[in-house]
């Protein structure tokens, strides 16, 4: 009977999506579940404030030592292939995973990208984000890693005091030599970059340090930098893993403020004053930080459908 439902459910929910005329497009969140040995989630959303979880794993992570999938990270080419990165350990690893797929269904064989083998002394490799550079028709990766005795502590650990680094790649099969993208004087982790116009970018990252840990935004006129005009820290303690969408005219920062447990958000129109929607969005309990994009209806469609499928086969 349950199963019943369940289907009854989804049918519906498909039917829906296709009769609603206002928009032709979704939103998708990329998500894991700790303890991060599952794989890729989706959550989807039709107004980037109320969000539902697709009960499905859609590809396994495969590679690094320890096997984990963190921080899952998607962009999509020019050419209609979404490209997925992600962090595949702790500690200890020096690459991310790597995967593509033309649906966000069926995916390549994963693969593990040594972004810090010219480092030896490299700790990790965290929180790869993707970038499309529509200018320059390349693909960024920035992420975050530790180079012991490298910069200034402060409070921090030596194993602990993150700078950013990054590459470029326009096929996943060479890259440029990576290199430090930030070094903002404090530890840093969890950038994204948003694109707002011509020549105008905001970087979201997390200040890492003691007794910070919490989220901030640096803007240049080059995705690449330098970032500058540093705004103050506009989340609560403990808040990491910013995630970025426009919706109609202001632009939403998702966060997962991990010591109140709960999923936080602020809207902005110009990155420098925001307002707490924390009481008024809805995300999933369970769901960790990715990235946000939009899809087609139909694309959405077929997510639910495949994971009904596999749901199908597994009572059979």
């Amino acid at each position: 009977m349950k199963r019943a439902i369940k289907h009854i459910s989804l049918l519906f929910a498909i039917a829906l999506m296709f009769s609603c005329k206002a928009s032709k497009s979704v939103y998708l969140f990329t998500s894991f579940h700790e303890p991060a040995n599952e794989g890729l989630r989706f959550l989807y959303s039709n107004d980037a404030y109320h969000w539902n979880a697709i009960d499905h794993i859609f590809i396994k992570p495969e590679v690094g030592d320890a096997k984990i999938m963190r921080d899952p990270s998607i962009a999509q080419g020019p050419d209609g292939v979404y490209h997925l990165v992600w962090t595949t350990g702790w500690k200890n690893d020096k690459g991310i995973g790597y995967a593509s797929s033309k649906d966000l269904i069926h995916w390549s064989a994963e693969e593990h990208i040594e972004v810090m083998a010219n480092e030896p002394t490299a700790v990790n490799a965290w929180a790869p984000e993707l970038f499309y550079d529509e200018e320059n028709k390349y693909f960024i990766i920035v992420w975050a890693s530790t180079v012991p005795f490298r910069f200034p502590k402060g409070q921090e650990d030596e194993n602990n005091n993150h700078r950013l680094y990054y590459t470029t790649t326009k096929d996943f099969k060479t890259f440029s030599p990576s290199t430090l993208f930030l070094d903002p004087g404090f530890s840093v982790i969890d950038a994204e970059i948003v694109k707002r116009a011509k020549n105008d970018y905001a970087l979201v990252m997390k200040d890492n340090t003691r007794p910070n840990r919490n989220i901030l935004v640096a803007f240049s006129n080059n995705p690449l930098g330098p970032y500058s005009n540093y705004t103050a820290r506009f989340t609560e303690p403990y808040s990491e893993g910013p995630s970025m969408t426009k919706a109609g005219d202001s632009w939403l920062i998702y966060y997962d403020s991990y010591r109140l447990k709960r999923y936080g958000a602020m809207r902005t129109t110009d990155f420098k004053t925001f307002t707490d929607l924390a009481d008024s969005v809805s995300v999933p309990v369970g769901h960790k930080h990715g990235t946000i994009f939009k899809v087609t209806k139909k694309q959405l469609a077929q997510l639910l459908q495949a994971a009904e499928q596999t749901k199908a086969a597994k009572h059979e």
